[in-house]
């Protein structure tokens, strides 16, 4: 077949395409512990509540990550795409092209433990512009054997972009920043209902450095869907056409950091007990850079049920002091 064909057969799923509630078909998965200490693993986490037991070792069922609803039930645009009859851009093979991660948040409804099978459900929710960009946000849930919801998110993308092409940085002037790689969590460091007022600082801070390893170790850790090897976080001839200017980290990766961030400062059961969380991708996270995460209480209170919330906002700032991603989270102190 000839260019001109392809280009003429190729129905791309463009911003213009796109119309709500579009969907594609379920997915379904079995959480494993080995699972689930991969995840952590790409996280970067430490923390022994995400890690393999000790062969022979009597021990309770590993509990998940609370971001790893992200991957227990993914996106995968791509496949919404094709249910509806078109391909992905990203997938195109004449006008190939990136929609990148703007924004996501995620409520959860209780935790998630290995030996669960989840079904996860996946639509277009809202497409809307926004200074000259175009974007569109996805409804995903995941569903528990009972036909109970655990966690559902909106996650946005970029479809089309106004601004610029961003340049790449020159490490060479960078200020060594060292991750903190073996930061575990300690409750007596956690926040109390008594410390959180408004202004009140999260008691611990969390350095993460990214690689380039572990990049391709998080595009390749998948319990669904079909494989894309080639994107903006691998492929980095690719990544040089699209917005960023070069190869990035994902944005459900830096979620996994901010998850183990608030993992240092509340007890998981702080999002896992009707928290939610909203991380917006501000600057590119690349190899080589090294974020530091920092949060403050904005506010507190209860609500009807007798639940004692606060509400936190992190920031995460690279090496150059450039805001990376900036973050909202609500936790049940009690």
């Amino acid at each position: 077949m000839t260019q001109q064909n392809v280009t003429a057969t190729e129905r791309l799923w463009t911003y213009d395409a796109v119309r709500v509630g579009q969907a594609g078909g379920p997915t379904q998965v079995t959480l494993s512990a080995a699972d689930i200490a991969e995840y952590a693993a790409c996280a970067q986490n430490p923390d022994p509540r995400y890690a393999m037991p000790p062969p022979g070792a009597a021990a309770p069922p590993m509990m998940a990550m609370p971001t790893m609803a992200l991957t227990y039930a993914p996106l995968l645009r791509d496949e919404i795409a094709a249910a509806n009859g078109f391909v992905a851009q990203e997938r195109s093979a004449t006008a190939r092209r990136q929609t990148p991660f703007a924004k996501c948040e995620i409520r959860w409804y209780r935790p998630v433990y290995a030996g669960e099978t989840l079904t996860g459900n996946r639509r277009v929710s809202r497409k809307y512009e926004r200074r000259g960009s175009k974007f569109v946000t996805f409804r995903v849930s995941a569903f528990d054997a009972a036909g109970a919801v655990v966690a559902s998110y909106d996650y946005t993308c970029i479809f089309e972009y106004a601004a610029g092409q961003r340049s790449v940085p020159d490490p060479a002037g960078d200020v060594p920043t060292a991750p903190d790689a073996g930061a575990v969590p300690d409750p007596a460091q956690f926040l109390t209902w008594e410390q959180a007022h408004a202004g009140a600082p999260l008691p611990r801070t969390l350095a993460v450095g990214e690689t380039t390893e572990n990049i391709l170790r998080k595009n390749a850790h998948r319990l669904a869907g079909q494989p894309n090897p080639s994107n903006i976080h691998t492929d980095e001839a690719f990544a040089r056409e699209n917005i960023f200017g070069g190869a990035v980290n994902a944005g459900p990766a830096t979620m996994s950091y901010v998850d183990r961030f608030l993992g240092l400062n509340f007890p998981p059961e702080a999002l896992y007990n009707g928290g939610n969380l909203v991380m917006r991708a501000i600057t590119p996270f690349r190899a080589g850079d090294v974020v530091t995460f920092s949060g403050a209480v904005t506010g507190a209170g209860g609500n009807l049920y007798g639940q004692r919330k606060a509400q936190c906002r992190i920031r995460g700032l690279n090496q150059r002091n450039e805001l990376v991603s900036l973050s909202d989270a609500t936790l049940t102190l009690g």
